[in-house]
């Protein structure tokens, strides 16, 4: 018997008198014999739950003709993991085979995952490695050389891209091809940051096409499902220079751009063809630097908040606004408060990137500011990543009503003191939830990210946040309970309750119970089923 069997034998067919085609669109599913973690405001643990029509039944009724039944037999699972902040559409969109280095701890991890890609890759593509990784996780503290890249994936050009603008290392399919570009490249494989690295992400963006972009974003959503991420609030893109219609906003080339207009076209593609295997919630990102910010008001103007169904909706403005000074220097925008002023008139859900707490400092003045005018407390306003913020300013964002969105993406890189508190966050009673501001500076494995807030160590294994750790079950909650309400969503996701959308993960192991998986052993928890509105869209163990 292969690894599947006890899943495989224990998936209970609907009844014969419904043939395939009568249930093949059926979004009933009963699991059973688990340890069903609820995540509802009593903790409740169940063994069985059923899903009707998409939706969780706790009524104890009949179940419909076309309902399957999942033997868990003692697995865990939890309810649909939520990332409150990443860039999940950009990871889609990017050129090449996407290779996922989240959890690699060295040169050789790199080269077996891409080996392990190069697999199912047609000869002569493309592997890539963008964003969500950085050379502090693996032992050897360096990017791979151009003959390990080569032992891995002899019959395929590679390239893997550092954050934003590189640097970047290729192998000797890659680095002839990039030559052909006029893009230097060492004999050792690596293209320098900035210019160079640039180069060469924009000579692969110039080949591909919009099915490539179609396959990256199912196979980004793939991994999201893998992992137990069933609904991605996305984050936006820098605007790339040179392109019409853009008002003079910030531009920015790099690893984190794209065109504002259709970065969401194969997503809207995928929709449309019933692909999705997670669950999309788009925030708006503009960075006016005109008084007038047209770019944010024609937006407004022209998309309406909440608008979508349960598979993609568009759920509201962040992580900027108006052009933003980038990596916690402070110049405050002329336009800042402006533009808040408008988001709350019209009443969106707003979040703002922050990396000082200067920064913090800025953003809950100018909350205040807007408070005056427009209440926000039912706005579901945050502010995002707070590496460095204080219990005071803590405390003035809760007394508006507005959440923090906590990003522990210092886990791969981060040195002593790198934050953010989450103790103090979570203890001072303001309202919390968690992401990753993965397929940029971190990795989409939530895993991690929970590990991390769990244990206040670093990728390698440093502590980095002591005296900032949640239990088990706190970072659980922030990653599914708490996060619904960053885009009013609170009472349909999260949880599995009476009427909310059947998203469920069956873990591999039971994450709560520290005797069954020691802190290091968090890094390797995963998904074996996740389940997205009654239906299967992973299935690790098949």
């Amino acid at each position: 018997m292969n690894k599947t069997g006890p899943f495989l034998l224990s998936m209970i067919l609907p009844l014969a008198a419904f043939g395939a085609g009568d249930c093949a669109d059926s979004r009933d599913l009963r699991l059973i014999n688990g340890k069903i973690v609820t995540m509802d405001p009593r903790n409740s643990v169940l063994s069985s739950v059923t899903i009707q029509n998409g939706r969780f039944d706790l009524s104890g009724g009949k179940p419909s003709p076309c309902t399957k039944t999942i033997n868990l037999h003692g697995r865990t699972a939890v309810p649909g993991l939520i990332d409150n902040h990443n860039h999940i559409v950009l990871l889609g969109i990017r050129p090449g085979y996407d290779t996922r280095l989240d959890t690699a701890a060295s040169i050789k991890d790199v080269q077996a995952a891409i080996a392990a890609r190069a697999k199912a890759v047609p000869a002569g593509k493309f592997i890539t490695a963008m964003g969500g990784w950085n050379p502090a996780q693996f032992a050897e503290k360096r990017l791979p050389a151009l003959e390990e890249l080569d032992a891995a994936a002899p019959n395929h050009p590679v390239l893997l891209f550092q954050a934003f603008t590189g640097p970047a290392a290729t192998n000797t399919l890659g680095k002839t091809f990039f030559a052909g570009k006029g893009i230097e490249v060492s004999a050792a494989g690596a293209i320098a940051a900035n210019a160079p690295s640039l180069g060469a992400l924009n000579a692969l963006r110039s080949i591909q096409t919009f099915d490539d972009k179609k396959r990256g974003t199912m196979d980004a959503l793939a991994y999201s499902a893998s992992v137990g991420v069933t609904t991605n609030v996305d984050m936006g893109a820098f605007v790339p220079p040179g392109l019409p219609d853009i008002q003079d906003s910030f531009v920015f080339d790099g690893l984190a751009s794209a065109d504002p207009f259709r970065m969401y076209d194969a997503f809207l593609a995928l929709h449309r063809e019933k692909k999705m295997a997670a669950r999309l919630r788009v925030f708006f990102l503009s960075m006016d630097t005109q008084p007038a910010i047209p770019l944010l008001s024609e937006r407004l103007r022209n998309a309406f908040d909440g608008l979508g169904d349960d598979m993609l909706r568009i759920s509201g403005i962040g992580e900027f606004a108006t052009a933003w000074p980038l990596f916690g220097k402070v110049t405050p925008p002329a336009n800042y408060e402006a533009a808040l002023q408008l988001v709350a008139k019209q009443g969106w859900p707003f979040q703002q990137h922050s990396l000082s707490l200067a920064e913090d400092q800025l953003t809950a003045a100018t909350f205040e500011k807007v408070n005056a005018a427009t209440p926000i407390s039912d706005l579901r306003w945050s502010i995002a990543h707070v590496p460095h913020i204080d219990q005071e300013t803590v405390n003035r964002f809760k007394a508006l009503g507005a959440g923090i969105a906590i990003h522990p993406y210092e886990y791969l890189a981060g040195t002593a003191g790198a934050g953010p508190p989450v103790r103090m966050i979570v203890d001072s009673g303001i309202h919390v939830g968690a992401g990753s501001d993965a397929a940029q500076i971190s990795t989409l494995d939530p895993w991690l990210m929970i590990y991390y807030m769990v244990t206040g160590k670093n990728a390698a294994g440093v502590s980095i946040n002591p005296g900032q750790v949640l239990t088990r079950m706190e970072a659980l909650r922030l990653y599914t309970a708490n996060n619904g309400w960053f885009f009013r969503e609170e009472d349909r996701l999260g949880s599995i309750e009476p009427g909310k959308l059947g998203d469920v993960v069956v873990l591999s192991d039971d994450f709560l119970d520290p005797a069954k998986v020691p802190d290091e052993a968090i890094k390797r928890v995963k998904s074996v089923v996740t389940v997205v509105g009654g239906k299967v869209v992973y299935d690790g163990l098949n």
